[in-house]
């Protein structure tokens, strides 16, 4: 389905109008281009042929509405996603953060937790795992339930440990999970000191005051407004000397708190806000 003449385009922001005030996410500040990608998708699965249509089961159909939220969030990850960026951690980050007696660590938009667990994987084998906390969020309640239970395929294992590998792992993978039919679940030590809850980045207000946020590969759904908003929160967020951790095609440089970071790890995205 096309969405191109002016009253399409009228239904399309009202649909996220009523997204917000029915459900409370607020998706109007996400870049369109995405949006329509995703809800079209959402239409020729269910048979609509255009938005109106589909207004009436969205507002009275929960079911149907945490199916199009599933759509609209971004949930594409993998363990060490990006191996440079987690070798980076390890050989720039990691030895300032062994300088605190504590660590608090914040995943914003954790999706299903893989890169949750890469980290801790991390800070296991750098020491730091029993003196350090994260907190792992996201808007979407399915993906968040899949990050608790730890559960990922077996199939991606060895994409996964290749990964790990490339990432500097100092052990052998397959030491952080067991094996169950076609699936893998990763271990119980690696799950105690993570809290997984629903924050929404766009609605809600400052997690804690952390000495790393990780929010990888989210920014590029956002418009520059949402983005200085979001922005705003992980400055708020930080402790001076913390660390903000982006996407590699996201960048702090181009929103309005560029000032309140300096570059540690630039190609890598890596930035640390100014004491």
């Amino acid at each position: 389905m096309e969405i191109a003449n002016e009253n399409e385009k009228i239904e399309f922001e009202l649909r996220l109008q009523a997204i917000y005030q029915k459900y409370g996410y607020d998706f109007r500040n996400y870049a369109r281009a995405s949006l329509k990608r995703r809800i079209r998708y959402r239409l020729s699965q269910s048979n609509f042929k255009t938005i109106s249509e589909m207004q009436h089961k969205l507002l009275n159909d929960s079911k149907f509405f945490a199916t199009l939220l599933s759509d609209l969030t971004i949930n594409v990850t993998e363990m060490f996603r990006d191996p440079s960026f987690f070798k980076a951690l390890r050989e720039i980050v990691i030895p300032e953060l062994k300088k605190q007696p504590f660590i608090k660590v914040w995943h914003a938009g954790c999706s299903s937790g893989e890169e949750v667990y890469s980290t801790a994987i991390l800070l296991k084998e750098e020491g730091l795992h029993n003196t350090s906390l994260i907190y792992a969020t996201d808007t979407d309640d399915v993906v968040l339930n899949k990050a608790k239970s730890g559960i990922f395929a077996i199939d991606r294992m060895k994409d996964y440990t290749l990964n790990y590998r490339k990432a500097g792992g100092l052990a052998s993978f397959a030491d952080y999970y067991t094996a169950l039919y076609d699936n893998v679940i990763m271990d119980n030590s690696l799950k105690k000191n993570i809290v997984f809850s629903n924050h929404n980045l766009v609605t809600d207000g400052v997690f804690g005051e952390m000495d790393m946020i990780l929010c990888r590969n989210v920014f590029i759904y956002f418009n520059r407004d949402l983005q200085d908003r979001v922005f705003r929160l992980f400055s708020e967020s930080l402790r001076p000397g913390g660390f903000l951790c982006l996407g590699t095609k996201e960048t702090i440089r181009s929103s309005s708190f560029s000032d309140d970071f300096e570059n540690v790890a630039d190609h890598e995205r890596i930035y640390g806000k100014i004491a």
